[in-house]
């Protein structure tokens, strides 16, 4: 499938995603990206459909050729406190807001968003594999989580995060059953099938 550049001629446009909403350690990383007019990529789609080496080899043509790009983290505290729908929108929210030029419209990933700077935003469902500035977004948050989860690993060995980069695996419950919790686990979130026995 190729993905489209824009929904919108003639508007500045910005895509959107996150990565990590449905783990249960570390952040929520979000990624907002710029693309050029004349941008071409037949590789280029939603980040859970490549490879993590696919991921890698696309970060830096992203970040060489888009005309501006940022990403943002919200870490498992704050998540605790507002909720990861919230956590989530707000990782965006940052993202957008650190981008070197304005965007006039912003291509959001999933069907969830909450206006920022009067700039006109449109939700699509699965938009990361029907727009290129969305999978763009969705390759720079998902790279850089990973990385993130990678280098906490070396702290956290027993969680395998470097594999799992913190979702529910079986391996990672059963982590969390033998050492507990670290401050990187997200409190809110049902760590195990039998939560009550976990005392957190």
């Amino acid at each position: 499938m190729i993905l489209k550049l824009q929904s919108k001629y003639n508007l500045i446009e910005c895509g959107t995603d996150e990565a990590g909403r449905g783990c249960l350690a570390g952040p929520v990383t979000a990624a907002a990206v710029i693309l050029p007019e004349n941008f071409k990529n037949l590789i280029l789609t939603d980040s859970k459909l490549l490879t993590h080496k696919s991921r890698e080899s696309l970060r830096p043509i992203i970040e060489e050729q888009a005309v501006a790009y940022a990403i943002a983290h919200i870490f498992p505290t704050e998540i605790d406190e507002i909720n990861i729908l919230n956590a989530s929108i707000k990782a965006m929210h940052l993202a957008i807001e650190k981008l070197k030029t304005t965007p006039e419209h912003i291509l959001v990933d999933g069907n969830r968003f909450k206006p920022i700077a009067n700039i006109s935003h449109e939700c699509i469902i699965k938009g990361d594999s029907k727009f290129l500035p969305i999978a763009a977004a969705s390759i720079l948050a998902k790279t850089e989580r990973d990385r993130y989860m990678t280098a906490l690993h070396m702290q956290f060995p027993h969680y395998n995060w470097k594999k799992n980069k913190g979702y529910p695996t079986k391996e990672h419950r059963e982590a969390i059953r033998a050492y507990g919790l670290t401050p990187h686990h997200r409190k809110s979130f049902k760590q195990l099938p039998d939560q009550l026995s976990l005392d957190i």
